[in-house]
């Protein structure tokens, strides 16, 4: 066995790792199936790359039925012009440690679906320089 198919192997397991315990929460978050309610903005969070910044805003989320209270949750897809300290929107929770979402759900599971396809294709090559190797 080469060290380039146990590096191949290795690449392919730690996708998975880090994607399917995602899958199930994306999904939600895709279906924005959750505790809906509402999001008040209190601060803006941005981060600064070369000729791009990317922001979110934080806060806190309280659902409908007054149950679910969370603070400091950023609101996923959140810009610097959607809204303003203080202000709320509709959101909803699906669970996510950090995160609340808008009502029409999410586009995240598309990234984290190709993650573990991606690593699912590693492993595959993996497997058949594998096998090629022994016959």
């Amino acid at each position: 066995m080469s060290g380039f198919t146990v590096a191949l192997a290795v690449a392919g397991l730690l996708l998975l790792f880090v994607s399917v315990p995602e899958l199930g929460p994306a999904i939600r978050a895709a279906r924005a199936d959750g505790a809906s309610g509402v999001f008040t903005a209190k601060q803006l969070r941005c981060v600064q790359h070369p000729g791009h910044e990317s922001c979110v805003w934080a806060g806190d989320f309280s659902s409908a039925d007054g149950r679910v209270r969370r603070q400091d949750v950023e609101l996923y897809g959140s810009d610097r012009d959607v809204l303003a300290a203080g202000q709320t929107t509709a959101a909803v929770d699906t669970g996510r440690k950090s995160r609340v979402y808008g009502p029409d759900g999410s586009g995240e599971w598309m990234f984290t679906g190709l993650l573990a396809l991606s690593g699912v294709g590693v492993l595959v090559v993996a497997a058949r320089r594998l096998r090629r190797s022994r016959d």
